[in-house]
């Protein structure tokens, strides 16, 4: 089937080896995620227009951000850039628990009704300026950002617990370069996993 062949040929031999993210990516049905006119796409290795000026993200994406948060069952993350629902989608299945904001209203209320639709029970969609974070669910084990942000939003390194993750795409509008922040002794500290290129993050923290 496509969704075996899409784990196997554009996420495993990747290099993405984590048996919980390779089993939520074989779990989620991508194809319910992107708009009926790309269907026949929903499971090749590109991104895909979702309206609003957003898309879904690629497959290999999608695996490799939800591989560097190093999520474990009993842990909670904050996702910025609801979009289709799909990234949310594949982190309750490994995470305890599921905040997404989405800045565009209409986005999220379609995201919401797609995954309780779904069954995903474990997710709380949230409208707002996700480059800000969302303070009132703080601290979260780890964040992931769809969008790219022109330098790390200090009010999402903020939100952190000890110990925490932080997964965001950073550079200008065109290129980015994936950034791995982890929150240790009080202390911030970051790395690049690779290049990338997002949608930018709209917002008080991202791209005006």
């Amino acid at each position: 089937m496509a969704r075996r062949a899409m784990v196997q040929e554009q996420i495993l031999k990747r290099g993405v080896a984590a048996q919980a993210v390779l089993e939520a990516m074989l779990a989620v049905p991508r194809h319910k995620f992107v708009p009926a006119r790309f269907r026949a796409d929903a499971y090749a290795d590109k991104p895909l227009s979702i309206g609003e000026g957003q898309t879904i993200s690629q497959p290999y994406m999608v695996a490799a951000m939800t591989e560097a948060l190093e999520l474990s069952a009993s842990q909670r993350v904050l996702e910025i850039g609801t979009g289709s629902g799909y990234q949310a989608a594949v982190l309750s299945l490994i995470a305890r628990e599921v905040i997404t904001v989405e800045k565009h209203a209409a986005l999220a209320l379609a995201a919401q009704q797609r995954l309780a639709g779904l069954g995903y029970t474990n997710i709380v969609v949230h409208t707002g300026d996700g480059s800000v974070g969302f303070a009132e669910a703080a601290p979260y084990d780890a964040i992931l950002v769809t969008a790219a942000a022109p330098a790390i939003p200090p009010l999402l390194a903020g939100q952190l617990r000890e110990g925490g993750r932080l997964v965001i795409p950073v550079g200008s509008q065109e290129n980015q370069e994936l950034f791995l922040v982890r929150k240790e002794g009080g202390e911030i500290q970051s790395r690049v996993l690779f290049d990338c290129r997002f949608v930018p993050l709209r917002g008080q923290h991202g791209w005006k």
